[in-house]
């Protein structure tokens, strides 16, 4: 049970800070500096709240044999994460799973997929 809630506060916290600035790039950074620009400068805003959060809940919800349970703190993140992201994704562009993932641009997309594999490890590695 302490694993769910860890994990489930670890994506809403993270999540929570996307959906603040999701609109900011996409309403002033996209026109200004182009989707590849504004998605890159979105990247260590977020990697400071992942590095925040994530030692935050390893603080509260980790102990020193905790290797196995941070893991899977950031197991269920990132699963709750990506089923959300790819849910609302899809659902409000229209888009299909194959058409979303063509359309990434690739340096953003690689910088997003490292993101995505921090946040999932983020827990384990800040751990006490």
């Amino acid at each position: 049970m302490r694993i769910l809630r860890a994990g489930a506060l670890y994506f809403v916290l993270v999540f929570g800070v996307g959906f603040v600035l999701g609109p900011i790039r996409v309403l002033w950074a996209v026109p200004r500096f182009g989707e590849r620009t504004a998605e890159l400068m979105e990247a260590p805003l977020m990697f400071v709240a992942i590095v925040l959060v994530a030692r935050w809940i390893a603080r509260r919800f980790g102990g020193p044999n905790s290797a196995s349970s941070m893991l899977a703190v950031g197991g269920l993140a990132l699963a709750l994460l990506l089923a959300t992201e790819l849910t609302m994704v899809l659902s409000l562009r229209g888009l299909t799973l194959e058409e979303y993932i063509r359309n990434r641009d690739p340096v953003a997309g690689g910088a997003y997929v490292a993101l995505l594999l921090l946040f999932a490890l983020m827990p384990w590695i800040l751990r006490r």
